[in-house]
């Protein structure tokens, strides 16, 4: 199982905001120059992650983007369900995805798909507040 970078990307942004105190505002420059990736990236990220409730943005001159929630109320593994585009983790798994002889009777497909029920179902044991507990190591980290 591999996450894609939009997925890590996504949790990279919600660990970096709940460093922050609850009114205090970043940037996505801050954050892109935090974790070293491009600002590109994130403005998708930030919008989708605005539409899902999770951050709030601010508009203006001295605006700029929060969480919109408290970290404890940020399920870790409702996030990468919803900004993981893709759980077919073998074509079998797929709509319309390509044939395969054993099909009828394979018992692979079902394993797979109960691995990752439990892959998602530890993830769903943690919200972001797990995650940060080190919040100082992390944020001498992020400097």
């Amino acid at each position: 199982m591999r996450l894609t970078n939009y997925t890590d990307y996504s949790l990279r942004v919600l660990i970096y905001l709940s460093l922050k105190s609850p009114q205090e505002l970043s940037t996505i420059q801050e954050i892109a120059d935090a974790y070293t990736i491009s600002k590109n990236h994130l403005m998708k990220i930030i919008h989708h992650l605005g539409q899902l409730g999770y951050i709030e943005t601010i508009r203006g001159r001295s605006g700029g983007i929060r969480l919109a929630k408290s970290p404890g109320e940020i399920n870790i593994g409702k996030v990468v369900s919803q900004t993981e585009e893709d759980f077919q983790i073998v074509d079998c798994f797929k709509h319309g995805g390509s044939y395969c002889a054993i099909s009828p009777t394979c018992k692979l497909k079902h394993a797979l798909y109960e691995a990752l029920q439990a892959f998602i179902g530890v993830l769903n044991g943690y919200t972001l507040e797990d995650l940060v507990n080190n919040k100082d190591e992390l944020r001498e980290l992020l400097k």
